[in-house]
């Protein structure tokens, strides 16, 4: 089993950064790829990001590619996601996941999820 937690979350204007961290522990990390997933109000829960187990391979969303950074450090048990230039439309609570299934981008093929944080981008 694997605990996830996110932190990282907050406030922002336009145009601004924000980085979240997922914080995981119990079986080893790098047996698990990882995913970013975020859900805003009244919406599905869609896809961000994924990475696979060493961190050589990553998977965008079109809308975020060439924004947003996703990356782990299997030391630290710790995987990351770097959001720049961003905009109100990024405005949701962002999930890390764990999943079995390289570049897995549907949420039914991630297996342990955190608690979420929000993320608010103010226009």
């Amino acid at each position: 089993q694997v605990q996830l937690v996110e932190s990282g979350g907050g406030l922002v204007q336009a145009g601004g950064s924000l980085r979240l961290s997922c914080a995981a522990s119990g079986r080893t990390f790098s047996s698990y790829a990882m995913g970013w997933f975020r859900q805003a109000p009244g919406k599905e829960r869609e896809f961000v990001a994924a990475i696979n187990r060493s961190g050589s391979t990553t998977y965008y969303k079109d809308g975020v590619k060439g924004r947003f950074t996703i990356s782990r450090d299997n030391a630290k048990s710790t995987l990351y996601l770097q959001m720049n230039s961003l905009k109100p439309e990024d405005t949701a609570v962002y999930y890390c996941a764990s999943t079995t299934r390289v570049g897995a981008t549907a949420v039914t093929g991630y297996n342990y999820w955190g608690q979420g944080t929000q993320v608010t981008v103010s226009s």
